[in-house]
């Protein structure tokens, strides 16, 4: 593998100094590949407008094809920053519009390439901000085959397709996994509630290896749910990172009707419990079981 950067004669961003990850890595075949710490793009899903697509201009790498939003990553940053940042340069993506439900990273040793699906929170208009798009417009999931595609998206667009109607979710039994660790939860169950609380943000925040949901791609960031009952119930907190579900009886009752739910909107769920009786319901509402280990060995 050898580094090279972009050749005198190849067009340039007006934007200031060149970040050191805007360079060329080239593999011992002689394929180039455009990112020094790898490369990261968003297919932004809009449920009513279907898929963000870029015109790439005519002097960008398979210029003229169409694509996602991407680009080169920093040194040091995550993929999953790379393609909101170079989502938000060129096609003016507001932060906070999406919410990331999978990623999927094509390896070849001396390169990677992040394709993160998100899907879109608040319809936004797309912008064009840097020299490098003819066009960015919305596309209908049935139709993205019909444009000539950039060769890369091209063999990656039906696995990605595949996974577009997969919507993980995680209904947690608050009582059932504080209860699990003795650690002094029965001293104060919401102080106990809001530390698992705290640490399945963190785990929304990280996303969970696909192996452990048994799913394909790399990694998934599925809805969160937190089930808490009695004094529990005076948790404060509960974002979209994780939504907090204040059972007004019984705990299981409230899981239960939570997984019906979820499982009747098109949700792939699992419950998280090591209640027997609980995880019968569940499982006949449609959703899997884990045992509350499975989810403590996967929390931050």
């Amino acid at each position: 593998m050898t580094i090279e950067p972009p050749a005198p004669d190849e067009p340039r961003r007006p934007l200031g100094p060149r970040d050191p990850g805007d360079a060329w890595v080239v593999a011992e075949s002689g394929e180039r590949y455009w990112g020094r710490f790898g490369a990261a793009g968003l297919l932004a899903l809009d449920a009513d407008r279907g898929v963000l697509l870029q015109h790439r201009v005519s002097w960008s790498h398979h210029g003229g094809t169409w694509a996602l939003p991407g680009g080169a990553r920093h040194q040091g940053e995550s993929a999953m920053a790379g393609a909101l940042r170079e989502a938000a340069e060129e096609a003016g993506v507001p932060l906070g519009a999406v919410r990331p439900r999978f990623s999927s990273v094509l390896d070849l040793d001396v390169w990677t390439y992040a394709t993160v699906v998100a899907d879109v929170l608040e319809p936004f208009e797309p912008v064009i901000s840097d020299p490098e798009s003819y066009a960015l417009e919305w596309t209908p999931v049935a139709d993205v085959d019909a444009q000539p595609l950039h060769p890369g998206f091209a063999r990656a667009w039906a696995g990605l397709r595949e996974l577009l109607d997969v919507r993980p979710a995680i209904v947690v039994d608050g009582a059932n996994v504080v209860g699990s660790v003795p650690d002094g939860w029965w001293r104060d169950r919401p102080g106990a509630a809001a530390r698992l609380l705290g640490r399945l943000t963190m785990l929304d925040a990280e996303g969970m290896d696909a192996a452990a949901l048994g799913l394909a791609a790399s990694r998934w960031y599925p809805e969160l749910v937190l089930v808490v009952e009695g004094q529990a119930r005076a948790l404060e907190g509960g974002d979209a990172a994780v939504r907090v579900v204040r059972a007004p009886g019984e705990g299981d009752d409230a899981i239960a009707a939570e997984a019906a739910r979820l499982v009747g909107a098109g949700r792939t769920v699992t419950v998280v419990t090591s209640d027997r009786g609980l995880a019968q319901r569940a499982t006949d509402a449609g959703a899997s079981v884990r045992g509350t280990r499975w989810l403590l060995d996967l929390l931050p």
